[in-house]
């Protein structure tokens, strides 16, 4: 089945009609892919939110636990690049594959890891999943520019970005309620296998699934822009990043885009323990705290996508996005003592914000790049997150637990304020847009 959409395209009157087709089964792709992508971010945080719990049961230290979080991102740096590379030379299915491959695998390794004295196999698990989900996270922009039309592709990065959002708030909300921490070594284990056999079954189910009905890319291209890029004769990787590592206003928004993220994912990694030192036996609610972030981060990264789609506003998006992020830092570091209700509502603002950065960052990337791969500057953003959020980690731990989490958090902020400098830097050349909006005066002509 298909849904139609014509555009004539020309520079001349003999130049042919080009038809462009959306198919309905694309969003059997992006629902797939979004899946597959929270199947793998559950695992991030699973650890690191139960960390006391982690701590007691395996008998080592907060740092250790940090680092079942940190291999997520320490892995990203060497395998960033490879990633980038399958996924836009051997395309979107094949990286899908090794993602949910890998995935599935590291969660079974993980099955193996309950016994006090087998903390070395959740790290081995998790850098195993930590490796596969790089295959993943630069595919929902060149996923939603494959499958979707022009009018359609923010929206549908947006969705596929929930991937990362569902599967984070799940890794906040599940584990405190599975595992359980009474003082009773037996019950964590009795939590721990139910928590792990859960995943490793739905991972190795979704494996399944991708590989007998996830598809490469519809038989006819969704737009001009599309059909461009098909046209091109070859793809030339080591061209690709001389091109985006050429173009300063990517380099900005990389640097600055990295910021942030890097900072929100040091902020959820050590989130656990910035609620307890205020709260104590709050376990529950920092995972409460933690999904109720990504849900607002779910409204306000498809809020932002459809004001892209819509208004195609990119500057105005993104300054709002950065500056918003920064002044709910800021709330939270002044009302972290208020109250645990206040808390809650702070961090729901954070949430909507700094997560609907996902969004823009790699629609804005792909816009000022075109037509370099969706894929590789989406993949080089992330790697830039992943560093920074490694950086951020080891800074803001250190920080809360030498100088306590005002200092750390205000820290925080002054890194965020020159995230906000270096946006303001960037030339909204929209390469992408300017290409659709030809197209749609051609079809006036």
């Amino acid at each position: 089945m298909s849904e139609y959409a014509q555009v004539s395209v020309t520079n001349n009157d003999e130049l042919p009609e080009i038809e462009f087709k959306v198919y309905k089964i694309r969003w059997l792709m992006l629902f797939l892919y979004v899946f597959c992508c929270a199947s793998s971010l559950m695992q991030w945080v699973q650890y690191s939110i139960i960390a006391n719990t982690v701590v007691d049961y395996y008998n080592v230290s907060y740092t250790a636990v940090d680092w079942s979080s940190m291999i997520y991102l320490l892995v990203c740096i060497p395998f960033i690049f490879p990633a980038c590379y399958v996924l836009d030379k051997m395309g979107i299915r094949i990286s899908t594959l090794i993602g949910i491959g890998g995935t599935c695998l590291g969660s079974w390794i993980k099955l193996g890891s309950v016994s006090p004295e087998r903390f070395w196999v959740v790290l081995v698990g998790q850098g195993v999943v930590g490796v596969s989900q790089i295959f993943m996270l630069g595919i929902p922009p060149k996923l939603a520019a494959v499958w979707f039309g022009s009018n359609q592709v923010s929206l549908a990065c947006s969705i596929g970005l929930l991937g990362i959002q569902i599967g984070t708030a799940i890794g906040f909300l599940i584990p405190p309620i599975l595992v359980d921490d009474q003082g009773d070594k037996e019950g964590v284990e009795r939590g721990l296998y139910l928590m792990l056999i859960i995943v490793a079954l739905v991972t190795t189910i979704l494996l399944i699934i991708v590989i007998t009905c996830f598809k490469e890319r519809p038989v006819s291209p969704p737009s001009l822009a599309q059909s461009q890029i098909r046209q091109k004769r070859e793809y030339n990787f080591k061209e690709s990043l001389k091109e985006l590592f050429s173009n300063h206003s990517f380099i900005f928004l990389a640097v600055s885009y990295g910021i942030n993220l890097g900072i929100f994912l040091a902020f959820s990694t050590l989130l656990n323990q910035i609620i307890l030192k205020h709260y104590p036996d709050s376990e529950e609610d920092a995972g409460r705290i933690g999904l109720l972030i990504i849900v607002s981060g779910m409204v306000g990264s498809l809020t932002s996508g459809i004001i892209l789609d819509t208004f195609s506003r990119f500057r105005e998006t993104t300054v709002v996005v950065y500056v918003s992020s920064l002044l709910s830092m800021l709330t939270f570091t002044f009302t972290l003592e208020k109250g645990i209700e206040i808390v809650y509502v702070v961090s729901a603002v954070f949430g909507f914000f700094v997560i609907a950065l996902f969004t823009v960052g790699y629609e804005l990337a792909a816009e000022l790049t075109y037509p370099v791969e969706e894929g590789t500057s989406a993949g080089i953003l992330t790697g830039v997150a992943q560093f920074f959020g490694i950086v951020f980690t080891y800074l803001y731990s250190y920080l809360l637990n030498v100088t306590g989490d005002k200092t750390a958090n205000l820290t925080m902020c002054s890194i965020l304020f020159v995230s906000v400098f270096l946006i303001a830097c960037v030339r909204y050349d929209l390469k992408r847009r300017a290409i659709q909006m030809e197209a749609r005066i051609a079809k006036l002509w």
